[in-house]
């Protein structure tokens, strides 16, 4: 195989998207990146599959986020990626899923330009991506819908508002991110809007990990499909899990 060039080698530091936490989500890129850095930042989204790959001399730095619960702030984290970008030593800045959708990476981005200081991006695959192909379905389909909806179910002013009206369109698919604690919220706006409460939501926790967890709902039951859900957790609205898919999540559980 044709040697790939260094990311962490082109600036002085690479943020780089870990995917959904299974290490077969992992791009060639970010794998080289973690590889040959001197230390990586990342945040509580990384799967331990992933963090296993770092090499034992590398330092790790955890400066994990949490919705609604404990975080490291925001300023902290510009704070210690400038600090260890200053020192000369190749840095990985990690992020589960892909580092650019809902990643904070804007601002990480302007706090190093403000230092003068230079960053590659390497993309990773995003939840939605991975909770779909485990329901056997596409994100996208002829016929169905000429969209896809990635929205946030909460932002910094609280629960987040969309484009309900669109969204409750018959045939529409959006998945939702960090929605379990609005997701009362996002079915009433929805049913507002005309949204038939009969509409497939399927909910996959801690996805594509060892203990992923695939619920299936609707809107009427959403609800209470996310209560007891301890992980995070991507709400594909609008899509069912496929019968072949679910008989082999079944054949898997019965061999566990």
């Amino acid at each position: 195989m044709t040697d790939l060039p260094a990311p962490a080698d082109l600036a002085p530091v690479t943020f780089a998207g870990a995917g959904p936490g299974a290490a077969a989500h992992l791009t060639l890129g970010v794998l080289r990146a973690l590889q040959q850095a001197d230390v990586v930042i990342h945040d509580r989204l990384v799967g331990n599959e992933v963090l296993a790959l770092i090499p034992a001399h590398v330092q790790r730095i955890d400066m994990g986020k949490e919705g609604f619960g404990p975080s490291a702030a925001q300023a902290d984290i510009n704070a210690t990626l400038v600090a260890q970008a200053l020192t000369g030593r190749r840095v990985v800045r990690l992020k589960g899923g892909d580092c650019g959708i809902f990643g904070r990476l804007d601002e990480e981005i302007e706090a190093l330009e403000a230092a003068g200081l230079g960053f590659t991006i390497l993309p990773g695959l995003t939840s939605a991506a991975a909770a779909a192909a485990s329901i056997g379905q596409s994100l996208t389909k002829r016929g169905r819908n000429r969209a896809l909806r990635i929205v946030t179910g909460h932002d910094m002013a609280g629960f987040a508002d969309q484009d309900w009206r669109g969204m409750a369109q018959p045939g529409e698919v959006t998945a939702i991110y960090m929605g379990k604690k609005s997701a009362r919220f996002i079915q009433g706006r929805l049913m507002m809007h005309g949204a038939d409460a009969a509409t497939p939501v399927t909910v996959v926790e801690n996805v594509s990990r060892p203990d992923q967890r695939i619920l299936a709902a609707t809107l009427a039951t959403l609800p209470d499909a996310v209560a007891a859900l301890d992980g995070p957790a991507v709400l594909l609205y609008g899509l069912a899990q496929r019968q072949a898919a679910t008989a082999l999540v079944q054949l898997k559980e019965a061999s566990a």
